[in-house]
């Protein structure tokens, strides 16, 4: 990134009281905090792997102002991205599940109005892990080197067919595919004065909708401890349900199932792209294959 093209691209949108500061720098993305006389801007230079998130942010903030956060400025070209402060997030490491009862609903509301624009987000390069597409994605997942013991190899080549069918299963159920966060927990959704909004859709992709809860299913496992028949869980589907209408919990549960192997594919995507990463991006990946991996024994 060119640091001063950046802050004079920002100088037009906003006006800094101080100075910008590098706030966060990962192999995905850099981002900068611009002091404001009445608060903070942040801005985001996204790497190539994740080029298409200022569009993609730009044109839900334009439909949806009420639930993603508010943006200042983007450059689709230079993948550059300038947002309004979000508030304040409820936090991956508290991430309570009566905040997700209240938000589910509005994000499930936005899925479905942006399925009008699946194809259009698909032509600017929003990943594409449709469910059509997943029998290939795993079948692409299996000739990279994964960081798992042989016996977990072997068990997800056996379990390639029946994903395929589970993949048809799936379509059988005619639910329209659209944007899906795939990385909805805690820490990307804030409160601010009394609206939630989420941000940071980097991870996005156009996929079954049901599977954005496979991560917030995980957190809620992982950080809060609740166990897998905790019935927050189907407290959770059914409020998130609620906008797409009677009769889904079996689809949700079967898009959960495959939704554990598209967000593996998804950090494969990733992974491929950040080889200078590898080693401590490897780390949790390796969290995510396994909880694929268990999803073979159902």
């Amino acid at each position: 990134m060119d640091r001063a093209a950046a802050e004079a691209w920002i100088r037009t949108y906003v006006e800094p009281i101080g100075v910008i500061e590098t706030a966060r720098e990962r192999p995905w993305a850099t981002v900068l905090r611009v002091p404001l006389a009445d608060g903070v801007a942040w801005f985001k230079a996204c790497r190539p792997i994740q080029a298409f998130e200022p569009r993609l942010t730009a044109g839900l903030f334009a439909r949806w102002p009420d639930r993603v956060v508010e943006v200042l400025g983007h450059d689709e070209e230079r993948a550059w991205l300038l947002l309004a402060d979000a508030g304040s997030s409820i936090g991956y490491y508290l991430n309570p599940p009566e905040t997700w009862l209240a938000a589910l609903p509005p994000y499930a509301e936005l899925q479905r109005g942006e399925a009008t624009y699946a194809s259009e987000h698909l032509a600017h390069h929003v990943p594409d892990l449709r469910v059509a597409t997943l029998p290939l994605r795993y079948e692409e997942l299996l000739r990279h080197g994964l960081p798992l013991e042989s016996d977990e190899i072997s068990r997800l080549r056996a379990f390639a067919v029946r994903f395929g069918e589970l993949c048809g299963e799936l379509a059988a159920h005619d639910v329209p595919e659209t944007v899906q966060h795939d990385d909805l927990h805690g820490a990307n959704l804030y409160v601010d004065r009394g609206h939630f909004r989420l941000l940071d859709w980097g991870d996005a992709s156009i996929s079954h909708p049901f599977a954005s809860l496979a991560v917030t299913f995980q957190v809620l496992e992982q950080i809060n401890r609740l166990p897998p028949a905790d019935p927050w869980f189907a407290r959770l589907r059914d409020a998130y349900l609620e906008p797409w209408g009677r009769g889904l919990a079996g689809a949700f549960d079967l898009a959960i199932r495959v939704g554990m192997f598209a967000h593996a594919f998804a950090w494969a995507r990733q992974r491929e792209a950040l080889p200078e990463a590898r080693a401590d991006f490897d780390k949790e990946y390796q969290v995510i294959l396994r909880r694929a991996v268990a999803r073979t024994l159902e």
